[in-house]
């Protein structure tokens, strides 16, 4: 790692995943929180300390970049905002004429070049003119359906067919969450907010593109489905009650092809109550490997990927980066 001194931190964005970004930037030696942004009403001018539940850190949440810069200067920002690339594509870009590194939540900045190639290249260009960085990770996509699948073939000599299935109860997790999966919603209602794109999870074709990108794959084909999970009873949570024969969650399945054929197989289960979480991969090759994660919180878990990658997005060549271009990402 080439920085002795700590790296200065701002975080831009507050949501329930930023804020936990931003408490575990304080935990961390060799990190600084130096400045925050976020454009609600009810944080702008309050100590971010005291919207971060840590006490006062001395100085205000902002809403925006430039007046965070007016007060500080920074290294680095950590970006948890939006997850399609029409929302936080500018506040990308601002970021990195700004001069700073960024390390990002976005889904769609994981892998942008299979669906999203002219913004992917805009990035880059804004990140390189500018001397800078730009990452875009998570627990998935980022690591559990790519990274991790990924570094597995390392010990294969041949590669049939990568199975990645992702099991998650999403009964504790945030109320964001909870409201992407559609949780309480009819089966009617939940399709239409499905058929209009902005519901579910995000970050399938993503992850399918590192993977075929990476092993020297065509991918020639996607084909995916989602369906909902409905409650059979009465759910309650913090942030929702469903009701039976409302939606308690999702399915979702996405299969890559090249040529004809089957090489990557995706499942994605997030559900109210579910019996047991597990992720599962399985590579069909040789060696036949299954590999079986239990105990994987998902915001945890990106959380700490976030700010794990920060030194390596600094130490990084410039450029919009994936997972699949820098050194190996570990705590520290």
């Amino acid at each position: 790692m080439a920085t002795a001194s700590p790296l200065r931190v701002i975080q831009f964005g507050l949501g329930p995943i930023g804020s936990a970004i931003a408490r575990h930037v304080c935990e961390r030696p060799g990190l600084d929180l130096v400045g925050a942004v976020d454009i609600a009403p009810s944080l702008v001018g309050r100590d971010a300390g005291d919207v971060l539940g840590l006490g006062p850190l001395g100085f205000p949440v902002v809403s925006s970049l430039p007046e965070c810069l007016a007060l500080t200067h920074a290294d680095a920002v950590t970006h948890a905002t939006a997850s399609y690339m029409d929302l936080f594509k500018g506040q990308i870009i601002e970021i990195l004429e700004a001069g700073l590194h960024v390390v990002s939540t976005a889904e769609e900045l994981s892998f942008p070049w299979l669906d999203h190639a002219a913004d992917a290249r805009e990035i880059d260009a804004a990140a390189k003119r500018a001397g800078r960085t730009a990452l875009a990770t998570g627990v998935n996509p980022g690591f559990l359906l790519d990274a991790l699948p990924l570094t597995l073939t390392a010990i294969c000599q041949r590669v049939d067919h990568i199975s990645v299935a992702r099991t998650i109860d999403a009964s504790a997790r945030r109320g964001p969450f909870q409201a992407k999966i559609g949780a309480g919603m009819t089966v009617d209602a939940f399709q239409a907010k499905m058929a209009a794109g902005r519901m579910g999870h995000v970050g399938l074709r993503e992850s399918m593109g590192m993977v075929f990108g990476t092993l020297g794959r065509s991918l020639t084909r996607v084909e995916s489905h989602v369906e909902p999970i409905v409650a059979s009873k009465q759910i309650a949570t913090e942030y929702y009650r469903v009701l039976p024969g409302q939606v308690m969650g999702l399915k979702q399945v996405a299969q890559g092809y090249e040529d004809g054929e089957c090489f990557v197989s995706f499942t994605f289960v997030a559900a109210l109550e579910v019996d047991e979480e597990a992720d599962v991969i399985e590579i069909s090759g040789v060696p036949p490997l299954r590999m079986v994660l239990k105990g994987t919180n998902g915001d945890l878990a990106t959380v700490a990927i976030i700010v794990n990658a920060i030194r390596n997005v600094v130490d990084a060549p410039t450029g919009l980066v994936c997972m699949r271009d820098l050194p190996l990402v570990t705590h520290w």
